[in-house]
């Protein structure tokens, strides 16, 4: 969904070395012997060949050598890479199984094992094969760089940060350990020490992929908004030359260029190459029900756990067999337990590989595979590489296209892609009849509502609320904010910040307007979200962001009453709230320009029986529209499900399904 972490969206460029170039034979001790100087040829020949591409021919060459001199480690090392790269894993860790105990020194050879492990889904043995190579050779840069790649995958961040660090040491300029390591640093929250490595990365090569997006990003989660509108051209203009200047769920926070939005997720889509050999290839199952699969890190306290958890209790069972296939920790959260609850089949494939969790997939039969994740965090697009299912669909955790072949379907309504905008689609578009964006009408909101003493909120003042992450909030928006602060005396403004750094800024950037930085009100944390939501009740008008709007948040403010008021935007992400208020029944808040959203929040916030009106069509239509009502949504997406299965069998093209649909 949109509340993801900077860390979320930064850390798919964590990346793995691949396996280095073959290693050159030392020369031979004494070069009169014939058979050690031709040996040596033989072995210089192979990597020549290997280093030019003609793998077949360089194959060959290892292949006889090691009928003759078993388990040499050159030899051993040279082919395991060959084999690799053509995905011949068992072949590769046959060769290599003996190897590492009968040459255990020879660092490269651990290296190749330790890979082949790791892509075997084997992570422990891989690690323990990786450390035995920074053992022999403390400062062989790929194993610390593969092996931190895959502490990290366990959630070990502290020993993945080690690891990169440690590579600096003696490669201060090493591109791939600045980039993890600053990818780290952002998960752990520690923002100045990220901008410091990434400015340091960007110093070493400008051109670095997703450099400029990941300086950015993190600058916004700390509200710095050092060179914003420098950076932000700088960074579209050059998605528009197809370079690699921002990775696509980033962009979102920078711009609503819709284009370049389908620009960014297919250069950042080309990581995920289709698989030359497609699990599913045109069987037809007979099932008594369609088997429809969630695959998701999100499945626990985090946004998506929480829209879509009303959804999968709902699922008609009858119709229906569900499957979660669970990228994530289990949080053991209340949340956790209800969907657990609520799937036919609940896999956790955390520690599985993707190319293992497809296989699964395509074991199981899956007839619909739903991505939630698209790219964010711990995603894994390169399930959906492998073709496991008849139909991909691309689904709610990321809004907008994913701008690769091998997703089917987006599932949106008619404002967050109208019509015209489909071209800026690489899926088919498919229209839900009210908003894209579900809500689970299982969760009550507490009903004890906090005084505003208890909020840190004056009790006879307009409080404008915007609880959208940090990184939402930009220099344009927040210009806006405070003209509306300096034209409603006493008026506050109520975030919600998740560090220090941010509120410092924050209120730096509230004085340079000359509005009193005390009128910036900070939100703690609160356990329970039935707390959290009703705090609502004690703000007046919410604000919503641009060009990356409220989506959940905006969904939890309606929910608890509070008129949000947005302008619609370009892109998807900056058509959320819209698509929300038109669902609810609200249009009159919605606003068709930057302009329009002052005049109409000032307008709100100057007309205290206006704002009561609204709270009470609000409240009506809470009972009486599509947005709180889950089961209604549930049957509205299961007819698009059962036609997208009929459409798979019948082996149609899927243009009937991309008119909008007015009913279920």
């Amino acid at each position: 969904m949109s509340e993801v972490s900077a860390a979320g969206s930064a850390a798919a460029a964590v990346v793995a070395q691949p396996p280095a170039q073959p290693p050159q034979p030392a020369p031979a001790e004494s070069p009169a012997q014939n058979q050690a100087t031709q040996d040596q040829a033989i072995l210089i020949r192979g990597i020549e060949l290997q280093n030019a591409g003609q793998l077949p021919e360089a194959e060959a060459i290892f292949s006889a050598y090691l009928q003759t001199h078993p388990c040499d480690g050159i030899a051993t090392y040279s082919l395991a890479v060959i084999l690799m790269q053509r995905q011949d894993l068992g072949r590769a860790l046959a060769i290599l199984e003996p190897c590492v105990q009968i040459t255990p020194g020879f660092a490269p050879v651990w290296m190749a094992y330790a890979n082949v492990l790791q892509n075997l889904g084997r992570r422990d043995e891989a690690l323990v094969a990786y450390d035995k190579a920074v053992a022999i050779n403390p400062q062989y840069t790929e194993a610390l760089i593969n092996s931190g790649v895959l502490l990290r995958e366990a959630h070990r961040h502290v020993e993945a940060l080690e690891r990169f660090q440690r590579v600096l040491t003696f490669k201060p300029n090493h591109e791939a350990a600045l980039g993890n390591s600053g990818i780290i640093l952002t998960e752990f929250k520690r923002t100045e020490e990220a901008v410091a490595i990434f400015q340091r990365l960007l110093a070493v090569n400008p051109n670095y992929d997703w450099g400029l997006g990941l300086l950015g990003y993190e600058r916004l989660h700390a509200c710095d908004w050092t060179d914003f509108d420098v950076m932000a051209k700088t960074i579209v203009d050059g998605i528009h030359d197809r370079k690699k200047t921002c990775k696509s769920l980033p962009l979102m926070a920078f711009s609503d260029d819709v284009e370049a939005h389908q620009i960014s997720s297919k250069l950042f889509g080309l990581r995920f190459p289709q698989a030359k050999q497609p699990l599913w290839t045109g069987q037809r199952y007979n099932h008594r029900k369609i088997r429809l699969a969630y695959v998701s890190p999100d499945l626990r306290e985090h946004p998506v756990g929480h829209l879509m958890c009303g959804i999968f209790e709902h699922h008609d069972k009858s119709r229906f067999e569900t499957i979660a296939i669970s990228l994530g920790i289990d949080d053991k959260s209340r949340l956790r337990n209800r969907m657990l609850n609520s799937f036919d089949k609940f896999v956790d494939a955390r520690l599985m590989t993707s190319r293992q969790i497809a296989e699964l997939m395509r074991e199981m039969e899956v007839d619909i595979a739903v991505d939630l994740a698209g790219y964010t965090a711990d995603s894994r697009t390169d399930v959906f590489a492998h073709r496991p299912a008849p139909v991909h669909v691309n689904y709610l955790g990321y809004p907008g296209t994913m701008g690769v072949p091998y997703m089917d379907y987006i599932i949106a309504d008619r404002y967050v892609i109208p019509h015209e905008h489909q071209r800026f689609y690489d899926e088919k578009v498919v229209y839900l009849p009210d908003a894209y964006l579900p809500t689970d009408a299982g969760l009550k909101i507490a009903e004890r509502t906090p005084s505003r003493a208890e909020c840190g909120l004056p009790e006879d003042a307009v409080v404008f609320c915007s609880f959208s992450h940090d990184y939402k909030i930009n220099p344009p928006l927040f210009d806006i904010w405070m003209r509306l602060l300096q034209q409603v005396p006493g008026s506050v403004l109520w975030l919600m910040s998740r560090g220090q750094a941010a509120q410092t800024h924050l209120r730096n950037e509230a004085a340079k307007r000359g509005v009193d930085p005390a009128r910036l009100v900070f939100a703690g944390r609160v356990p329970m979200v039935e707390d959290h939501l009703a705090r609502y009740r004690q703000a007046d008008v919410f604000l919503d962001t641009h060009p990356y709007n409220a989506h959940t948040t905006a969904a939890d403010a309606l929910m608890a009453g509070l008129p949000v008021v947005t302008f619609m935007g370009g892109a998807f992400p900056a058509r959320v709230a819209a698509s929300l208020l038109h669902a609810i029944g609200m249009p009159e808040l919605v606003a068709d320009s930057k302009e329009g959203y002052e005049a109409l929040a000032l307008k709100l916030a100057q007309d205290r029986p206006l704002r009561e009106a609204l709270r009470t069509k609000l409240a009506a239509n809470q009972r009486t529209h599509a947005l709180f009502d889950t089961e209604r949504f549930c049957r509205n997406m299961e007819a698009i499900y059962v036609s997208m299965w009929r459409q798979a069998e019948l082996g149609d093209a899927r243009d009937a399904l991309c008119a909008p649909a007015d009913h279920a």
